[in-house]
């Protein structure tokens, strides 16, 4: 650690440098694994919030989706049948529309998701009572609406009785609503959606007989396009900036390498072992990488409540300290690789070569 230390403090500069390039990728790291997660919660949190064995789609040929899936009765039926008294079978009717605040105080139609359910599948977020709304925070937020406010969808009134949850559906905020409520306000959505079914046994056969297709709670969110377009492309670019943060820490402590040969000639032509000197130079790495990381973490931390909710951000453990130590380790992988010349170097040879 004391020449480690002795070379911060010598040339304050170049690792002043260093440490601005890793505060800036740690920031876009950090910052762009929170929006990824801000984007996937009002994408498909209204879908994780499922509690059931298996999500039933209605057997198109094609891949399961939400958007194309509608049961008729006689499936709905057929897998209530196969439950027995022992299973349960939840029918879920998804769909979009608009909402506005009646009364008094008529505000502007906003975009919702609704869920109509008269099941357990969402524990205690759905609607109980014919003409009540449950509306997520999302919704009540933009409809300005409060539990007992009147709120109408499409040409039919409800009255809000509470608002409770933070889900979404596809970047649109969910409105729980009775299952015949939701056909009265989607009459071409079918008798349901999907259907959030537990303690069924031998799926396959119903699926056979109702031409029906089933997937898990976690394997339906491939049911939604938007949500495998949008997250791929935004991992992809996490992953490959996590690369670049471990080539470019790589290649500035090759370069510090390569210009301190003779220095390090000299230590080992002192006695100074390799073990030693990589040892002191990974830690001078894990100082520098340390600094900058915290750096790019207390910007990060500090943009998302300056910007609340203007962008859809998660700040989570998840998105601040799991990329800060991946951005660690790949640093220090990165600078270990660059140290190779330090088991290679001979010190009569390079102090030859520094004369």
């Amino acid at each position: 650690m004391f020449v480690a230390l002795r070379d911060l403090r010598a040339a304050r500069g170049r690792f002043l440098l260093i440490g601005m390039v890793v505060t800036l990728v740690a920031l876009l790291v950090s910052f762009l694994s929170g929006l990824t997660a801000g984007l996937a919660h009002q994408n498909i949190s209204g879908i994780e919030a499922i509690r059931a064995d298996a999500i039933v789609f209605a057997d198109s040929g094609a891949k399961p989706s939400f958007d194309a899936s509608a049961l008729s009765v006689e499936q709905v039926d057929a897998w209530r049948a196969a439950a027995g008294a022992n299973g349960t079978v939840d029918p879920i009717g998804i769909s979009h529309g608009q909402a506005a605040l009646a009364g008094d105080h008529v505000g502007a139609p906003s975009q919702v998701a609704l869920f109509g359910t008269t099941g357990t599948a969402f524990g205690n977020q759905a609607a109980t009572d014919s003409g009540s709304v449950v509306l997520s925070t999302g919704a009540a937020k933009a409809m300005r609406a409060a539990a007992g406010d009147t709120v109408t969808i499409g040409a039919k009134t409800f009255t809000v009785a509470a608002v409770r949850g933070d889900d979404w559906y596809s970047h649109t905020p969910v409105v729980w609503m009775t299952s015949a409520d939701w056909q009265s306000v989607s009459p071409r959505g079918g008798a349901a959606t999907v259907l959030a079914v537990s303690g069924v046994p031998n799926m396959a056969a119903v699926n056979a007989s109702a031409h029906t297709t089933t997937t898990t709670v976690s394997g339906s969110l491939s049911a939604l396009s938007s949500y495998q377009a949008e997250n791929g492309s935004l991992t992809l670019m996490t992953v490959l900036l996590f690369a670049i943060s471990a080539l470019v820490i790589g290649a500035f402590f090759t370069v510090w390498t390569v210009q301190r040969m003779p220095d390090i000639a000299t230590l080992k032509a002192l006695g100074a072992t390799s073990g030693s000197l990589v040892r002191d130079a990974l830690s001078q790495a894990a100082i520098v990488l340390a600094a900058g990381v915290s750096a790019g973490l207390g910007i990060t931390v500090a943009a998302a409540s300056f910007l609340g909710d203007a962008l859809p951000f998660v700040l989570s453990p998840a998105t601040t300290l799991l990329p800060a130590a991946a951005l660690i380790v790949l640093g220090l992988l990165g600078a270990a690789f660059a140290l190779r010349f330090l088991f290679t170097t001979d010190p009569l040879t390079a102090l030859g070569a520094a004369r």
